[in-house]
C-alpha cells in the first residue's frame, strides 16, 4: 500500500526528532573557513574520504589561500599537493578552472545560487548544496551515497537518482532542518546504516523504517 503524504510527513518528523537527539553535535565534515575552501573541499572529496581531504587542504590552502591565487597555479603544483586523492589530475583541473571562471564571471566571489554554482567546471548539485547549505546557510540537501542510500531504505523515495532524490526530499523536508538532516543522516549511514550490513538491531531508526534494503 503506497504510504500517504501525511503519514510519510509524520514518520519524517519523528525521524528528524531522533536524529537530533541520538545526533546532537553536527556540522560540515569537511574543514573550511570560507566558501572558496569548501567548493574546493567538496570537489576533492569526490570518490574521497571526508578525512582524507582534510589531510590536504591545509597545505593546499596556505599555498593557494584565495580564488585569485589558485586561478594562477599550474595543474602540476597543484596535483603535488592532493595526489593522495582519488582523480587528482582531473580535479586539479577543475579547482583552477573553476576558479578561472569564479573571477571572470563572478567578481572573484563564489556564488550562492545553484544554477550559477554548477555552471562551474567539476561542480554537480551535490557540490552545490553542500556550499550552499554551510557556506551561505541557505537551505539544501546535498545527495551522496549515504543519503540516498538511507533515504531508499526509509521508504521516502525509490529513485536512484540523485536529482530525483533531491526533488523529492526537499519537498518534504522542512527548510530550517534541511542542511541538519543531511549532516545527521550521513553521520547515521557512517556508524549504523552501512551499505554492507547495516546493523539494524541496534538502529533506532527501526520501527520507523520501511526496510528497502
Amino acid at each position: 500500500m503506497t504510504e500517504s503524504v501525511k503519514n510519510k510527513t509524520l514518520r519524517l518528523n519523528e525521524i528528524i526528532c531522533l536524529l537530533e537527539k541520538h545526533y546532537p553535535d553536527t556540522a560540515c565534515f569537511l574543514n573550511h573557513k570560507n566558501p572558496y575552501e569548501l567548493l574546493v573541499a567538496t570537489r576533492l572529496s569526490a570518490q574521497t574520504t571526508d578525512l582524507q581531504v582534510n589531510k590536504v587542504t591545509p597545505a593546499l590552502f596556505e599555498r593557494y589561500p584565495t580564488v585569485h591565487r589558485m586561478a594562477e597555479a599550474k595543474p602540476q603544483q597543484v596535483e603535488e599537493l592532493i595526489k593522495s586523492v582519488g582523480l587528482y589530475k582531473t580535479k586539479a583541473r577543475d579547482i583552477i578552472q573553476c576558479c578561472q571562471m569564479i573571477i571572470d564571471r563572478y567578481n572573484g566571489e563564489v556564488p550562492n545560487i545553484v544554477d550559477e554554482l554548477i555552471k562551474l567546471p567539476g561542480v554537480g548539485r551535490k557540490t552545490a548544496a553542500v556550499v550552499l547549505g554551510n557556506a551561505f546557510n541557505i537551505p539544501a540537501i546535498a545527495v551522496d551515497t549515504h543519503f540516498g542510500r538511507i533515504m531508499r531504505r526509509l521508504g521516502f523515495t525509490s529513485h536512484t537518482d540523485p536529482e530525483k532524490v533531491e526533488a523529492e526530499m526537499t519537498a518534504i523536508v522542512p527548510l530550517s532542518k534541511q542542511v541538519e538532516f543531511c549532516h545527521r543522516i550521513i553521520s547515521h549511514g557512517r556508524n549504523i546504516c552501512k551499505a554492507k550490513n547495516p546493523n539494524c538491531s541496534i538502529c533506532f531508526l527501526h520501527d520507523l523504517c520501511k526496510k528497502i534494503i
